[in-house]
């Protein structure tokens, strides 16, 4: 009898085992971002350019979309590594190129820096590091050159050319007057000093050549904060994505407002996904949308919706003209689309409990995970960059995957919440706790109901 029992417990077991094998590898190949695939080797990239050219500003914007769309990437500032070496900065001085003792702390602080990329492209898991400097003059760069050469990274140069005194000067008075440089914020004193740093550079300033000394290089040339562009010689796909996202970034000032759409009939009952249509309260919130808009006197705005009914009729209270994107519809659910959480904790135990286990790389099983939808969401990126001020009217997960680039506050971007006396089902469901003495998450959370006082109208990323 003992012999007939542990028969099929043994084969329970087999069964288990290759049901857990199975799982874990498909969560260990959802983890593989489709991003990293782009490189296959790390890449550095180098600003090239006088001060005041916006070499630190395209720098963190596009270290955000990097680190957006799953490419690890992080900038290296020399501006920070030469403040740290020396405390007190007195004057323009420190940039002559015959100031023999500056030369050396400067030389000293660029290859500290080298070193520390070299640790986060080979120690840190990084791929992408960006070297903002001026490296205005051959002598450096080859340094960079030997130093990528050795550690088989590849390089790609961004140069930043402006000679229009007006974005100059708006430069150093919008960014330089605030740096840690100036303490005491003199605005006159700060221009003297800084056009005369900026002179200092010019004496020795060799841009890149494409015609001979630097024709086999891998580069943009940027003039003019995005007027033209110089392209030569880009190798691999990430370079052109490089080059995509500079030729796209407006350095003027707009704004972007995230709406979710008013209250649907699927958000009463708990269900996710399909195509609804608004609720009775959704209705009353895109009559307060309207309100708002009038208030704040939001001209030249465009508004675009997503093509489902729910934000279609959110859009049209406006009584302004939208345009429909396919790419800002929500979340493909797959099979799991227009079902509570309760009914998919139900029907499918195993996926309710891998979602939550990983809810970024979770794919829905015919559906799309975050990681998929910033992919597919990448376009809109884009076009929100060239445009002016746009009202983006989408859904939870598409407002979370844009928010999430939005919000990289390092990137210089000024975020602002408006609310509506507005009552709306709370949708966000709370991830759940682990369980006490075990590596488990629990599957037991369950979508909220709740009424919310008042309903998020949109959120405000000013560039």
């Amino acid at each position: 009898m003992n012999s007939n029992m542990s028969s099929p417990q043994t084969d329970n077991g087999c069964a288990n085992s290759a049901e857990a094998k199975k799982t874990d590898l498909r969560m260990k190949e959802k983890k593989c971002s489709w991003a990293s695939y782009m490189t296959n080797s790390p890449t550095v990239i180098v600003m090239i350019g006088l001060p005041a050219r916006g070499k630190t500003y395209m720098s963190k914007k596009l270290t955000r979309y990097l680190n957006w769309i799953g490419v690890p990437t992080k900038v290296f500032n020399l501006g920070v590594y030469r403040r740290e070496a020396v405390r007190a900065y007195k004057s323009y001085d420190f940039f002559r190129h015959d100031n023999e003792e500056a030369m050396k702390i400067r030389k000293h602080c660029a290859l500290v820096a080298l070193h520390d990329v070299k640790a986060y492209l080979t120690k840190q898991g990084g791929q992408i590091a960006v070297f903002d400097a001026t490296n205005t003059t051959r002598e450096r760069r080859d340094l960079i050159l030997g130093f990528v050469k050795e550690n088989a990274f590849k390089v790609f140069f961004v140069e930043s050319v402006c000679d229009d005194p007006e974005v100059i000067a708006a430069n150093i008075l919008e960014v330089k007057v605030s740096s840690p440089d100036y303490p005491e914020r003199h605005r006159e004193r700060v221009m003297d000093d800084f056009l005369k740093r900026i002179e200092c550079y010019k004496v020795t300033y060799q841009p890149l050549d494409p015609d001979d000394y630097d024709k086999d290089l891998s580069f943009i040339k940027v003039m003019n904060v995005g007027r033209r562009f110089l392209v030569n010689r880009v190798q691999d796909y990430i370079q052109s994505k490089i080059v995509y996202y500079l030729m796209n970034i407006h350095v003027h000032s707009h704004s972007i407002y995230l709406c979710r759409h008013g209250e649907s009939n699927h958000n009463i009952e708990g269900r996710i996904g399909g195509d609804a249509e608004l609720s009775a309260r959704g209705k009353q919130f895109s009559h307060a949308l309207r309100d708002f808009i009038e208030e704040h006197r939001l001209s030249d705005l465009k508004v675009w919706t997503s093509q489902l009914r729910r934000t279609i009729q959110t859009a049209e209270e406006l009584g302004v003209p939208y345009e429909q994107w396919k790419i800002l519809n929500e979340i493909d659910a797959g099979v799991c689309e227009e079902m509570s959480y309760e009914m998919i904790q139900k029907t499918f135990p195993e996926e309710f409990a891998l979602r939550d286990q990983d809810k970024y790389h979770y794919r829905y099983p015919g559906g799309e995970s975050y990681q998929d939808l910033v992919q597919r969401l990448e376009p809109v990126i884009m076009e929100l960059e060239r445009q002016g001020n746009v009202l983006v009217i989408c859904h939870q997960a598409v407002m979370r995957c844009l928010l999430a680039y939005f919000l990289d506050k390092s990137a210089g971007c000024k975020v602002e919440m408006f609310y509506l006396n507005v009552e709306a089902v709370n949708t966000h469901r709370d991830r759940p706790l682990p369980w006490i003495g075990s590596g488990c998450l629990s599957p037991c959370a369950k979508e909220s109901t709740m009424t919310a006082p008042k309903n998020l109208v949109a959120v405000s990323a000013s560039e």
